[in-house]
């Protein structure tokens, strides 16, 4: 079953970012990604190719400070859409997990799509940072979608060395789970709760 509504588009307008995105939950991993921070774009990228999320972000920010605002906001702009796209949640596999290795690193993301946020990113202090773009913002682009996704997230750094491949693992780990959280399961005909309401 494919329901042609989970789609969102959303735009946030601050004095430091303008963020334009639009999602497909049911597409084929196709992105148009422009954050003005490569690695950040590059990041974007293999969320939407490995999710399966059609993915289109335009990103307007004060780069020039710093990446922070615009990775955060971006984050925050995300999330609200998948929840929009989401619906109800009814037919959904609500949850998601993924080993993601990337050369010496391993990554592991969980994924509950239970409308409580709660964000638990375990990587060492000294984790170095990836190209243009500081270790930090990873887990405040986590923090973002999180929150506003109202997920449970816990993303590990379980090993590694190198700052593009711990981002890149991580990542790729919460596009896989993502993709598994969100997809239609044949055999569930309701909300995947016994609350039934998530």
């Amino acid at each position: 079953m494919k329901s042609s509504s989970r789609t969102a588009s959303q735009d946030r307008k601050t004095a430091e970012t303008s963020i334009s995105i639009a999602i497909d939950l049911d597409g084929t991993g196709s992105s148009d990604i422009s954050t003005g921070i490569p690695f950040f774009d590059h990041m974007l990228t293999l969320l939407s190719k490995h999710s399966l999320i059609d993915l289109t972000v335009k990103a307007d920010g004060d780069i020039e400070v710093d990446g922070h605002h615009t990775i955060e906001d971006t984050g925050i702009v995300l999330g609200d859409c998948i929840r929009e796209a989401l619906g109800d949640k009814k037919g959904i596999r609500r949850y998601g997990m993924s080993y993601l290795p990337m050369d010496e690193t391993l990554s592991r993301c969980v994924v509950d799509l239970s409308n409580r946020p709660h964000l638990e990113f375990r990587a060492p202090v000294s984790t170095p940072d990836a190209p243009n773009m500081a270790f930090t913002l990873v887990e405040e682009f986590f923090r973002a979608v999180t929150n506003n996704l109202r997920a449970n997230i816990h993303v590990e750094l379980l090993y590694g060395r190198d700052g593009h491949h711990i981002a890149e693992s991580m990542f790729k780990a919460l596009a896989r789970s993502l993709r598994q959280a969100v997809e239609i399961d044949p055999r569930e005909t309701g909300i995947p709760s016994t609350k039934e309401a998530l």
